[in-house]
């Protein structure tokens, strides 16, 4: 068992705070990893290969977890998008009995021009208590369009560990749908570089916690390029005893004139138990840019319950329905039906 410090705010705030990193204690850190050969890939064919290569990361969660990835991955994936059509690939990582310890990097390079969307799903079915430490490592280049939906469906015994780093180069264009549910820690270090003009990150998030769930969510983003554009909405709900801090840093850095920043992270507290800590940071080093940002948390509007439920609803329906409400606008996002299915269906069966 081990002691981890994680996340780091690429700025430092006020202790009071409490959310400049995150120290899980007790964590078990595989040794010896075996073997991980529980994967389906679903949909159009793409060029995949699966030589080991070291990534280096601008953050990342931290340097003992990137070590673990670049020394003792059980899954190497290089995926190269080449296609202008819009391919749609899906890739299963599946957890069970015999495969409940993956630890993956994944390279993956939209060439020029190309347009895909890739599913990456992790789904614990058997397994008691699984162990996920994963590396995404994102390369755009000029006029590609790349659609990323994430889904973490692991169980609430299990620990998360996601870091994803993105370049951005001329008019290319990442949008990112991500579904994070599962692991009793999940934490996420996510960084865009918008190098180049005209480059733009969409990153629309939905997080749901119960029991004694802790997500640690860290956006970065730096933006270089002119005319270059992120825009980060989250949305969430706790119930139980269930924690979440969420940190959003927009960097505006010198040569982005006329560049876009916003973000929005909303939080539902289900319980009186569930905590929720926020943290959405501006920083500007350049004329000429636009950054906006808010956040906000607070338990169901009770005139907006009493008016459901007297359409004959119960309470518990009422709040589901509430809370789907909020998720709908970014689970519309994802066109695959019946992957939209299993996240809709896992919303209702978390929220029982």
């Amino acid at each position: 068992m081990e002691s981890l410090k994680l996340n780091e705010t690429p700025v430092r705030t006020s202790r009071n705070f409490n959310i400049n990193n995150i120290k899980l204690e007790n964590i078990e850190i595989p040794k010896n990893v075996p073997e991980f050969s529980n994967i389906e890939i679903i949909g159009k064919k793409i060029n995949i290969d699966n030589t080991k290569t070291e990534t280096k990361l601008k953050y990342g969660l931290s340097e003992k977890l990137t070590n673990q990835v670049n020394a003792n991955s059980n899954q190497n994936m290089q995926i190269k998008i080449e296609s202008k059509t819009n391919q749609e690939t899906q890739i299963n990582f599946n957890f069970d009995n015999q495969n409940n310890t993956l630890i993956e990097n994944l390279k993956i390079t939209a060439e020029e021009n190309s347009k895909a969307t890739l599913i990456i799903k992790y789904e614990e079915k058997e397994a008691k208590k699984s162990y996920h430490n994963g590396i995404i490592n994102i390369l755009a280049l000029k006029e590609s369009n790349l659609n990323i939906i994430l889904i973490n469906l692991l169980n609430t015994n299990s620990n998360n560990f996601l870091t994803i780093q993105n370049t951005i180069e001329e008019n290319a264009k990442i949008n990112y749908t991500i579904i994070d549910f599962g692991g009793k820690n999940s934490i996420t270090n996510y960084y865009a570089d918008l190098k180049g003009q005209n480059s733009e990150n969409t990153i629309n998030t939905i997080y749901l916690g119960k029991e004694n769930q802790l997500f640690d969510i860290n956006y970065i983003a730096n933006l270089k390029g002119e005319k270059s554009k992120i825009n980060i909405e989250v949305q969430g709900a706790l119930k139980d005893n269930s924690k979440k801090h969420f940190k959003g840093t927009i960097d505006f850095k010198k040569g982005c004139k006329k560049a876009e920043g916003n973000e929005n992270e909303s939080c539902i507290l289900l319980s009186d138990t569930a905590k929720s800590i926020s943290l959405p940071m501006l920083l500007c080093s350049e004329e000429e840019v636009e950054g906006n940002h808010s956040c906000s948390s607070g338990k169901l509007e009770q005139k907006q319950l009493f008016y459901i439920m007297s359409r004959g609803f119960t309470p518990k329906q009422a709040m589901k329905l509430m809370v789907r409400a909020r998720f709908n606008k970014i689970i519309e996002n994802i066109k695959n039906e019946e992957i939209k299915n299993t996240i809709i269906n896992e919303i209702d069966k978390r929220l029982d």
